[in-house]
């Protein structure tokens, strides 16, 4: 067995989710992800826990949406929610053969179907779950490397000491939680929204992995003024590149984009809380360097923030009010010169360098 492999099932069973005897834990995977599915369902039944395990192949949802009739799109979930209530925690692998597959299916396919399914998630958010891209050939090509550079990469993110990392987080939590304004400043851009009264979570390996970044949900109504997002997205199959949103008490009255306008906004419109943020975060993990075209990892880059449309998380820390059937990560990348990220006027990150 890998080493490598068998320590990152026991890092996301043991820790990410902390299996314990007794726990129904779902393992949802495709082929590819299957190496590393079998250790952890290995490791739950050690511990006297109850696995399931999900597997599909990688192209199920292409084959979904290619062929699915409009009631497909819309019948309520009643299998997934059976299997959400009955689970106790959540262990998701994702390795797709091909990033863009969804490229050529409507959106507002995507967006319907998605909506439907809005009370599984919400039935999980509540519970541990936690979420990892493991390496395949598709995703090194998508972010310009060779499979082994990738994996490399991938390993060195995740094989870390996940409650040491939680612990260098907490100054940077304490400066979230005790703020009022946050002002984010560079080219093309001035925002402002609050985070008053508001926890933050420090993102160390429980939900994410690889992982690190601090985050908290935005006030609704609060945001004012501009940003650009200067790294693409790559979001249900779509490629959107250099989104620039303009707000106005807390919603977006403005989204251009050089690449993927269309689809921008549909996303836009899937709901009333999908123009309003749901989360704010500073990346945290310098040991991600280049943005992937993937945004488990390039959210995660230090130096970098990012702001999601839509949906905030249920949880006390990093939970917001704002709902949505939508979660969009968009990426800034802030290792440049003038671009900063203030709270009440104080510098907090400049130039991609965090002052905490």
């Amino acid at each position: 067995m890998n080493p490598k492999i068998a320590k990152l099932a026991k890092i996301l069973t043991q820790y990410s989710v902390e299996v314990k005897s007794n726990d129904k834990v779902i393992i949802s995977c495709s082929p590819k992800g299957l190496v590393l599915a079998k250790v952890i369902y290995r490791l739950c039944l050690q511990v006297g826990a109850f696995p399931h395990l999900l597997f599909a192949p990688e192209n199920l949802d292409w084959l979904f949406f290619n062929s699915a009739q409009p009631k497909h799109l819309t019948k309520k979930p009643e299998v997934g929610l059976f299997l959400a209530n009955w689970a106790d925690k959540f262990i998701r692998i994702v390795t797709n053969l091909n990033d863009r597959q969804l490229a050529q299916i409507k959106a507002q396919k995507i967006m319907t179907y998605t909506k439907s399914r809005e009370p599984i998630k919400n039935i999980m958010l509540k519970k541990p779950w936690v979420l990892t891209y493991y390496p395949t050939q598709s995703m090194a090509q998508t972010a310009g490397l060779s499979l082994e550079e990738l994996e490399k990469i991938y390993f060195q993110a995740c094989l870390q000491d996940w409650s040491k990392m939680k612990q260098r987080l907490s100054k940077l939590k304490k400066r979230f939680d005790q703020v009022d304004q946050v002002t984010i400043l560079g080219k093309h851009n001035r925002l402002t929204f609050s985070l008053k009264g508001r926890l933050a979570q420090a993102a160390a390996g429980k939900y994410n992995m690889p992982d690190g970044e601090v985050f908290a949900a935005p006030i609704d109504d609060s945001a004012e003024g501009e940003i650009f997002f200067d790294l693409p997205s790559l979001y249900q199959g779509k490629i959107v590149e250099r989104v620039r949103l303009t707000f106005k008490k807390g919603r977006v009255i403005k989204a251009t984009a050089d690449r993927g306008q269309k689809f921008l906004d549909k996303a836009l419109a899937t709901d009333a809380g999908a123009r309003r943020l749901g989360e704010f975060a500073i990346g945290t993990n310098y040991g991600i360097k280049q943005a992937m075209l993937n945004t488990l990892f390039d959210e995660k880059i230090g130096g970098t923030i990012h702001l999601a449309l839509g949906n905030a998380y249920l949880d006390k820390e990093g939970g917001g009010t704002n709902k949505s059937a939508i979660h969009w990560d968009l990426v800034k990348d802030m290792r440049q010169p003038n671009a900063k990220v203030l709270f009440d006027g104080k510098p907090v990150l400049v130039n991609g360098k965090i002052l905490v």
